[in-house]
């Protein structure tokens, strides 16, 4: 477990376990893990820390804290550490706390492990190899060091840090000069003359750095401005070095005999901002650095959708490893997604890289091979590094592709470009939610983000992780220092308003997302065209995951052009492909193409729900053809085919999320025609609910069935909306209120004159009173169903009546009769191959005859019953059957199958979220430990 875990305090302090972050607590918190990871493998007294987070004033509540925090960093660091074993990473020793982690592990050790290295290699022939070192120490850092920490010791510790850091840039700028690699120094250089205008050295270097650039004069006005400080500030004139760089500067270049050959340098310049992508990052140096000293990989891709941050990511890794590169590195924006600007040719990608290598605009061949071929020749035995960006399709680059071993071509693209000979792509996807704090820490401040962690947090999700999004909302908070983080945040809470927010200046999310659109709109492969038709029609139906199926619906096209157009939009990574045969439309994405509002939009949502409804109708039966199905809607769709009880089963699984949000979308909706759709879906799905026992969704779907049959003056669509909503709160734990329900459907259908509603609410209204343990009621309603069941000859009806009768005989201890009529229920559904019901019976058969003393004859049935319930996919009549055997056993003696039964229930009992059985199977657990003589367990 410790050899997977990662400290990073050179920035947003984070906790990382197996590739995650992980939540290191609150602020102290966090300060005791950097002093504990500041003293790694030696022990930490509580006093130290005290210390170290308060000073000299701590708070009478000091020691406590200490231990919370201790206690909470051992929760985050071993989350699977179960309740009785030692911890292994912070321990309790004699002499305090002891982080046992290896250096290694921690990014301030491996700071100082980089840096000392780097300063043994002070000889002129390691410079390649120390500024090697200094380019990794410095990578570490994601921003200020200990972001957000508090304490003394964590001030002490961040300007030491800090200290470090500048002395580590200037260093590394040190190099570039000697090295002739000016320009590369001149950004950061201007940085630190920025943040630290009276430190000297920085400004010394960055005036040799713009002197050999051919910038002269602006070195002499770093000169001047530095000069102005200095007497302004301190009341001293420039020392010594600063002077000198003045005399260089004023003397002017130094004519050389002979130039050495131009190498190409056109890296656009790194972000000195860029966090996160650690992963990524370390792949794509692996890549094109191979640990082993082997030749780069020839072709790496870096894809992803609009926005995500290929291109700086990119830019990132590319100089992390131009040092590898020495014959140069060229850069070229293909323009793939440029709105209103056409893409480079591949002549034209050939005619730029040429002439980049000195090539002479008129040598360049008109023809692309030829000019192929004159690129193979100039780049033949050199070791390049060459970075397309924004490529539109593998056309446009495949000319460039052939290079020789030792170079290597790096690629942006929203498209995949796999087809390609000898090509590693990496995909990118959004960051996590502390990658994005930390990106907005950088653009706004750590300090503003720390103050308002909340605010922050549904900013960040606002965002949905999209860097580009992150980037402009960092801007314009940057821009508006008075506005508060939550009340910004709050701007973005409306939908519809959120795509217009993420707007700065001439760059937007919107346009990102329209540029990848209209390119596949004006495509001439029918293909792309069909795959922005499908893109338009995906904004119409707000569902989670969508599969090509209901896409067929929506688009009125086959089943199989939907499926090649979706893996076309995957490919053009506007689309996400979750498990085989779904996909996803990021949140941004689904927003936009929201927006779009494509014709026909009324038509292909009446296509889909009726194909949803008319699929959910056929599974409800396959699974089981028993129960009464609501068809007070006729639907004009062929539904999905479907070809057994447990292809039905895992279509409704699959699909239950998607169908209560198409038909919670359609309820919604002003539209009366698509409204009953929703009604008719929300019905379909009633069985599988109960069965799955999902209460809460099944109260949530229904409630908004019966307020458009209110809406609509629609008796018929409000009593099985009552029925329905009434069934979700019984499971609930809610009999009372469900009893409401009920109570309005009877009365509804006997107005109506609907005596199947009528017979079907006296059984509901039966069984809630048989929950609330009213057993005199609960025989009154079922004896009135038993009765209007025979009446309108409805066997399942008898058989219910039958098995409620029998368990309000067993409450009012009256066995014979309860026998008889459960046995009669029995019956009844084996005649009919009814394994519910059948179950249904065992299990009241059971557990009327413990309560009558017959455990032994009761023991059968019940475990007949938990058999026959889970094959028909009735959890909570299992779970009751499994506490029952458990008692059956316990009361017989046999307590060590008593106590397989009950523990191998509990896993159940927990995630039906039923309350009254779990606290059943908690005191039947409870009562099998007691008789065992061991300490009672609770469900937690």
């Amino acid at each position: 477990m410790t050899e997977a875990i990662a400290i990073r305090f050179l920035g947003p302090t984070v906790g990382i376990i197996e590739g995650s972050p992980v939540d290191l607590g609150p602020p102290r918190q966090q300060a005791t893990l950097a002093v504990l990871a500041s003293h790694v493998g030696r022990a930490v007294s509580k006093a130290q820390l005290i210390d170290a987070l308060w000073g000299e004033a701590p708070p009478a509540s000091a020691e406590q804290s200490v231990y919370t925090y201790v206690a909470g960093l051992r929760r985050a660091l071993e989350p699977r550490r179960g309740p009785r074993e030692r911890p292994q990473i912070v321990t309790s020793t004699a002499g305090g706390y002891l982080l046992r982690l290896r250096p290694e592990q921690i990014d301030v050790w491996m700071l100082a492990h980089l840096l000392e290295k780097a300063s043994q290699l002070k000889e002129p022939g390691n410079q390649l190899q120390r500024l090697a070192l200094l380019n990794e120490a410095l990578d570490l850092w994601r921003g200020p060091s200990l972001c957000g920490v508090p304490g003394p010791w964590a001030e002490r510790e961040r300007m030491r840090l800090e200290e470090l850091r500048f002395e580590a840039v200037e260093t590394r700028a040190d190099l570039l000069i000697a090295l002739r690699r000016h320009e590369e120094a001149i950004e950061s250089l201007q940085e630190l003359t920025a943040r630290s205008p009276l430190r000297e050295r920085p400004r010394e270097l960055l005036m040799l750095a713009l002197f050999h650039s051919d910038r002269q004069a602006e070195a002499l006005a770093i000169y001047e401005e530095g000069r102005r400080v200095l007497a302004d500030e301190l009341g001293v004139s420039p020392g010594e070095g600063l002077r000198r760089s003045h005399e260089i500067v004023l003397r002017g270049p130094t004519p050389s005999p002979s130039r050495e050959p131009s190498i190409p340098r056109q890296l656009p310049r790194e972000l000195l901002g860029f966090v996160g992508r650690a992963a990524e990052t370390a792949k794509l140096k692996g890549l094109l650095v191979p640990w082993d000293r082997s030749p780069a990989h020839p072709l790496v891709v870096i894809s992803g959708p609009p926005g995500i941050g290929k291109s700086t990511l990119a830019v990132q890794v590319a100089h992390l490893v131009r040092d590898s590169f020495p014959d140069g590195q060229l850069h070229l924006d293909l323009r793939g997604a440029t709105p209103n600007v056409p893409r480079l040719g591949p002549l034209d990608v050939l005619g730029r890289l040429l002439r980049a290598l000195g090539v002479p605009g008129a040598a360049v061949p008109d023809d692309v091979d030829e000019a192929a071929a004159v690129w193979r020749g100039c780049i033949d035995g050199k070791r390049l590094l060459v970075l397309l960006d924004d490529a539109a399709e593998l056309a446009q680059i495949r000319p460039v592709l052939s290079v020789p071993s030792g170079s290597a071509i790096l690629v942006t693209s929203r498209e995949s470009m796999r087809a390609a000979d000898d090509c590693y792509q990496i995909h990118l996807s959004c960051l996590t939610a502390a990658e994005a704090s930390t990106v907005l820490a950088k653009l706004v401040g750590a300090e503003r983000i720390a103050s308002d962690p909340q605010g922050t947090r549904r900013l960040v999700e606002y965002c949905d992780g999209l860097p580009l999004a992150i980037k402009i909302v960092g801007a314009r908070l940057a821009d508006q220092p008075d506005w508060g983080i939550t009340a910004f945040a709050e701007r973005f809470r409306d939908e519809r308003q959120r795509l217009h927010e993420l707007e700065a200046g001439d760059i937007t999310v919107r346009s990102s997302f329209m540029a990848s659109l209209d390119a596949l709109r004006s495509s001439p492969r029918p293909i792309d065209r069909s795959a922005a038709r499908v893109l338009a029609q995906l904004g119409i139906l707000h569902v989670p995951t969508i599969t090509a199926d209901a896409v067929a619906q929506l688009a009125a096209m086959d089943e199989g052009e939907a499926a090649r157009s979706l893996d076309r939009l995957v490919n053009a990574n506007l689309l996400e492909r979750r498990e085989q045969g779904r996909y996803r439309l990021h949140d941004l994405v689904r927003l936009f193409v929201g927006e779009l509002r494509p014709e026909g939009r009324h038509e292909a949502m009446s296509r889909v729900l009726s194909y949803y409804v008319a699929t959910a109708r056929r599974a409800s039966t396959l699974m089981d053809p028993h129960r009464v199905q609501p068809q007070e809607l006729p639907v004009d769709a062929r539904p999905r085919r479907l070809s057994d009880q447990d292809e039905a089963v895992s279509w409704l699984a699959d699909e239950e999320a998607n169908l209560t949000q198409a038909a919670l979308q359609a309820m919604a909706g002003e539209d009366a025609d698509l409204a009953k759709l929703g009604t008719a879906l929300a019905f379909a799905l009633m069985w599988y609910q109960q069965k799955a026992h999902h209460a809460a969704e099944m109260v949530t779907l229904n409630s908004a069935a019966l307020e458009v049959g209110i809406r609509l003056d629609d008796q018929r669509i409000t009593r099985f909306a009552h029925s329905h909503v009434a069934g979700g709160l019984h499971m609930h734990g809610r009999p009372a209120e469900a009893g409401e329900h009920f109570g309005i459907e009877l009365a509804m259908a006997r107005e109506a004159g609907d005596v199947a509603t009528e017979h079907r609410a006296l059984g509901n209204l039966a069984n809630v009173h048989l929950t609330m343990e009213d057993y005199g009621r609960a025989l009154h309603y079922a004896q009135q169903q038993l009765a209007l069941a025979k009446k309108i000859s409805s066997r399942i009806g008898e058989r219910y009546a039958q098995l409620i009768a029998g368990a309000a005989h067993t409450g009012l201890r009256q066995f014979e009769e309860a026998r008889v009529s459960l046995e009669a229920s029995l019956r009844n559904a084996r005649a009919d191959g009814d394994i519910v019901h059948e179950g249904q019976a065992h299990m009241h058969l059971g557990e009327a005859l413990l309560a009558a003393g017959r455990g032994d004859v009761a023991l059968e049935h019940l475990r007949q019953g938990a058999a026959k319930q889970q094959a028909g996919g009735y959890k909570i009549g299992e779970l009751r059957c499994l506490v029952g055997v458990s008692k059956a056993l316990r009361i017989r003696g046999q307590l060590t199958e008593a106590l397989e039964t009950i523990s191998g229930a509990m896993p159940l009992a927990r995630a039906l979220g039923n309350e009254r059985w779990k606290l059943r199977a908690e005191l039947e657990q409870e009562a099998v430990h007691a008789a065992l003589g061991v300490p009672p367990v609770r469900a937690v």
